[in-house]
C-alpha cells in the first residue's frame, strides 16, 4: 500500500509578498479555497493509502498541523526538520521512519506546492507506476511539455520497458539542467524530453539500498538523527545537531542520476509547479479580457494581468501585462515577463533586514492569530484572534504594559494568578512584568484589541512559563 511522503519545505520566494519565510505558498489558498498542503492531500483521494507523512520546517508545524486538522482526514504524522537539508536527507528521513513502522512501505514523495488539473491522470500514471517500483526500479514521474520552459530541469526518456507485467515507463536515458530556450526548443522538438516533476514512487528499502551505495554520509547522518525521536503531540522532533551535519543535496543529484534503476513515466496532468506570478496566472481563470482578478479590484481597458488585492481597493486604467499584488503590508507592480526575478526584491529586503522578507502583517499562531494594526513610538496597537478552546502562553514582560479591549467572545484572563471573565467591550490592563494568560473559554472565535506600551515592544520581549504548544 502506498505512503504518502509530502514535502511542505520552502519559502517560495518568487511569489512574494503572498510567500514569505514565516508563512510560504505551499500554505496559502493560491489556486482555489484551499491551500496548496490541503490540495495536495485532498488528491490523494481514490488511492489507497496509509495516512501520510509530512515533512515541514520547524517554524510552520502549527500551520500543517492546523491545516491537516481542517480536512478532517484523521491523524497524520509530521516530521520536522530542524534546518534545511534538500531533498535527499528528507526523504531518507522518511524512508527510515517508514522502515521502522512496517517491514517496506512504498512511498509516493510529492511536493505540497504542486498543481494538477487532471487528477485521475496522475492516478492512472501512479497505477502504471506500481509495478516498476514493486519491481524494485526507482520511478520518478516525467510531465509531457507544452512550451520550450527554460525554468524546469528535463528527463530524457530511454528505451520503453514493456513485458514481465508491466508497461508505460521508460529506462532514463539522462537528467539535465535548466536549458536556455534554443535548447528547450529542441528538446520539445525532439519529443524525447519531459519536464523533471520531482515526484518519485520506490520502496522505502530501495531508496535507502541505492543512497547508501552512492551518498552513504547522508544515510548515516539521517539514522543518526533519527535515532533520538522525540513525539510532541502530532510531531515527530529529530535529534537536531546529527542533522545539521548532513549535506544538503537533492534526490536527483545524490541518487536518481547515478543509479542504473531508474524508470520514467510520462505524467500528462496538467502539472504545475506554481513557481511564480506567471505560472500563478496560467493556471487561473481569466476573464474576458484575459485577466485574472482576485479581492476588491475594478479595471478599465486593462488586459493580460494578475490584479490582487487581499486587503484594499485596486483600481486599473490602461495597463497590459502587468502583475499587481496588494497585501496589507506590501504592494508589488512587476511586468509578467519578469516575474522570476521576484526573488531580487526578496533578497534586497533580506540585505535591509526587513520584517517584510519573513512575516505578514497578520501573523499565525497555534492558539490563533494578531494583526499588526498600528505602531509608533512606544506603541503598538494589535487584533487579537484566539481559537475556541485556545490558549496563549502564561508569560510576563519586561519592558512593556497592555490593555486589551474584547471585540467579540469571551475571554479569560489570569493575572498574577487572579482570574476574571472579560465580555464585548469590557476591558483589562497588564502592568509591566505581571505575569498574565489569555484563554478562550468559549464556543466561537474570541476578538480583542491590544495596546501595547512601553520601550520596547518586540516579540522577544516574552518570558514563558507555562506553554502547551511547547514553546520556550
Amino acid at each position: 500500500m502506498l505512503k504518502p511522503i509530502i514535502m511542505a519545505g520552502g519559502s517560495g520566494t518568487r511569489l512574494w509578498p503572498l510567500s514569505r519565510g514565516n508563512y510560504p505558498k505551499q500554505f496559502l489558498p493560491l489556486a482555489g479555497k484551499h491551500s496548496m498542503l490541503q490540495q495536495t492531500l485532498l488528491r490523494l483521494d481514490g488511492l489507497e493509502h496509509q495516512p501520510a507523512l509530512i515533512i515541514c520546517n520547524e517554524e510552520h508545524r502549527f500551520l500543517a498541523a492546523e491545516q491537516i486538522r481542517q480536512l478532517e482526514q484523521g491523524a497524520m504524522q509530521i516530521l520536522l526538520e530542524p534546518v534545511g537539508r534538500n531533498t535527499a536527507p528528507a526523504i531518507a528521513l522518511a524512508a527510515l521512519q517508514a522502515c521502522q513502522q512496517q517491514d517496506d512501505a512504498m512511498l509516493l514523495v510529492m511536493a505540497a506546492d504542486h498543481v494538477f488539473a487532471d487528477v485521475d491522470a496522475l492516478h492512472q500514471a501512479i497505477a502504471t507506476a506500481m509495478p516498476f517500483a514493486e519491481s524494485g526500479k526507482m520511478v520518478t514521474f516525467g510531465i509531457t511539455p507544452t512550451q520550450p520552459e527554460t525554468g524546469y530541469g528535463y528527463i530524457q526518456q530511454g528505451q520503453a520497458l514493456n513485458g514481465g507485467g508491466y508497461s508505460g515507463g521508460y529506462s532514463v536515458a539522462r537528467f539535465v539542467e535548466k536549458p536556455d530556450s534554443a535548447l528547450a526548443q529542441q528538446y520539445l522538438d525532439s519529443g524525447d524530453y519531459l519536464w523533471n516533476s520531482g515526484i518519485f514512487l520506490f520502496k522505502a528499502s530501495r531508496y535507502l539500498e541505492e543512497l547508501q551505495k552512492f551518498r552513504p554520509d547522508i544515510h548515516q547522518a539521517c539514522q543518526d538523527a533519527l535515532s533520538e525521536q522525540t513525539p510532541d503531540m502530532d510531531f515527530i522532533r529529530i535529534k537536531q545537531q546529527a542533522f545539521e551535519q548532513c549535506p544538503a543535496e537533492s534526490i536527483d543529484y545524490a541518487v536518481m542520476e547515478k543509479t542504473d534503476a531508474a524508470v520514467v513515466v510520462p505524467l500528462d496532468a496538467g502539472w504545475n509547479d506554481v513557481g511564480g506570478f506567471q505560472a500563478l496566472w496560467q493556471i487561473s481563470a481569466k476573464d474576458e479580457h484575459g485577466n485574472v482578478l482576485a479581492g476588491d479590484v475594478i479595471t478599465h481597458d486593462t488586459r493580460n494581468s494578475l490584479v490582487r488585492s487581499d486587503d484594499k481597493l485596486v483600481a486599473t486604467v490602461g495597463v497590459d501585462d502587468l502583475v499587481i499584488i496588494t497585501t496589507k503590508d506590501a504592494v508589488l507592480v512587476a511586468h509578467k515577463d519578469k516575474t522570476q526575478d521576484v526573488k531580487q526584491i526578496v533578497e534586497a529586503l533580506k540585505a535591509d533586514d526587513r520584517s517584510e522578507v519573513s512575516f505578514h502583517r497578520e501573523v499565525y499562531r497555534p492558539w490563533g492569530k494578531y494583526d499588526s494594526v498600528d505602531s509608533g513610538a512606544r506603541f503598538q496597537v494589535k487584533r487579537i484572534t484566539v481559537k475556541p478552546g485556545a490558549k496563549l502562553s502564561v508569560q510576563m514582560h519586561h519592558h512593556r504594559a497592555e490593555h486589551w479591549i474584547v471585540v467579540s467572545g469571551t475571554a479569560k484572563v489570569t493575572i498574577n494568578d487572579t482570574e476574571q471573565y472579560l465580555t464585548e467591550n469590557q476591558s483589562v490592563y497588564i502592568p509591566i512584568t505581571a505575569v498574565h494568560a489569555l484563554e478562550n473559554p468559549g464556543k466561537v472565535d474570541l476578538e480583542l484589541i491590544e495596546v501595547q506600551s512601553g520601550s520596547y515592544l518586540g516579540e522577544d520581549d516574552i518570558v514563558r512559563f507555562e506553554d502547551r504548544y511547547g514553546r520556550s
